[in-house]
């Protein structure tokens, strides 16, 4: 038997360590862990998990319904394709069952109704790609918050198993799987922000989401990789170039604060920011600003930043789909408090394909 005594250690109490193990550490004496959620902070992230991961079940079956196997096989998604999306939409379900026991029968709000972008197998597998972008960057920025340390690790397993589908949405485009060295994280109002417009309704008994809708924001010459990136057919990898470089115009629409979206029309856009000042841009490690011009009413002209994540002779910063979104500021910001950008979101985030 180890001992359960406590030291006192730079101010706080630490559990002595069991055999070969050092002191420190959260929870990892834990006999008796409890897998549900220990705040609001956590039933509110959690109930938002379980709403990405019924947008991202409806969506792969959707997908699968709505277009013949002509259609896939065209767009280079052979027999074997198609029963690899219909096991991530297994794995969706498996997530959901997982993230509604957490929160109990009571608590566990129910699938909605969807509404989707796309007309083609093409425009369908971007649109995955850039759902389980936004699921995968939302759950990173709440789940080292959480207070049940239990809960986070189950939903750890949960979105690393997320990160692969994002990586097998971008080998079904034909282009590079993972152009980062490093996934972002972002708050769950931005993961929000995102995911609401395509919800047209809800079960009336679901606990209503807590967190903003920010004003939606456009890029106007955002590439379109089903189109002008010349869409490849599937591969495991392809080499390319960035479609966008440091230094290129990056033209922004975006909306006033005051729109009914999300499920129902019951969520209202709001935003607590300033005048617009600002391109915040939310890539691997960073979090930069360039200055934005405004060329109208609800429209400016910024431009695409660069630099490489340590310096030359690295990696570029950005690369792959990156959140970008208007602001009133430029804080100082890092992956541990990217909550406080939110205050100074004056629109967005919109995605950005820069590769």
């Amino acid at each position: 038997m180890y001992s359960i005594l406590l030291v006192l250690a730079a101010g706080a109490l630490i559990a002595a360590a069991a055999p070969y193990s050092p002191p420190g550490g959260l929870d990892v004496n834990n006999t008796n862990p409890i897998y549900q959620p220990l705040s609001d902070f956590d039933y509110q992230s959690l109930n938002l998990a379980l709403h990405q991961e019924y947008i991202e079940l409806d969506l792969f079956h959707h997908g699968l319904a709505t277009f013949s196997v002509e259609d896939f096989e065209e767009a280079g998604l052979n027999a074997a394709d198609r029963f690899l999306i219909e096991f991530m939409a297994d794995q969706e379900l498996g997530h959901a069952i997982m993230i509604s026991n957490m929160l109990g029968p009571k608590n566990a709000s129910k699938e909605c109704t969807y509404s989707y972008p796309f007309q083609t197998v093409r425009q369908f597998v971007e649109f995955c790609e850039a759902v389980t972008r936004f699921g995968e960057s939302g759950t990173y920025g709440f789940i080292e918050h959480l207070n049940s340390r239990a809960a986070a690790q189950l939903l750890l397993e949960a979105v690393t198993t997320e990160a692969r589908q994002q990586m097998v949405f971008r080998q079904f485009e034909g282009i590079f799987p993972m152009p980062f060295w490093f996934t972002p994280a972002v708050t769950q109002s931005m993961q929000w922000t995102l995911m609401a417009p395509y919800l047209t309704a809800c079960p009336a008994k679901n606990t209503r989401i807590q967190f903003q809708n920010f004003p939606a924001l456009y890029i106007a010459n955002n590439p379109n990789i089903t189109e002008e990136t010349g869409f490849a057919l599937p591969a495991i990898t392809r080499n390319h170039s960035a479609w966008t470089a440091p230094g290129e115009p990056v033209y922004l629409i975006w909306e006033s604060p005051g729109k009914a979206v999300g499920p129902n029309s019951s969520y209202i856009t709001n935003t607590t920011a300033g005048e617009p000042k600002y391109v915040a841009w939310i890539s691997q490690l960073n979090t930069t600003y360039t200055p934005l011009t405004i060329t109208g009413e609800n429209k400016g002209v910024t431009y695409q930043p660069g630099g490489e994540i340590y310096g030359k002779h690295t990696f570029s910063t950005y690369n792959g789909t990156i959140f970008a979104m208007v602001t009133d500021d430029n804080p100082m910001i890092s992956p541990a408090n990217i909550s406080f950008l939110n205050q100074h979101v004056v629109a967005g985030p919109a995605l950005y394909f820069s590769g």
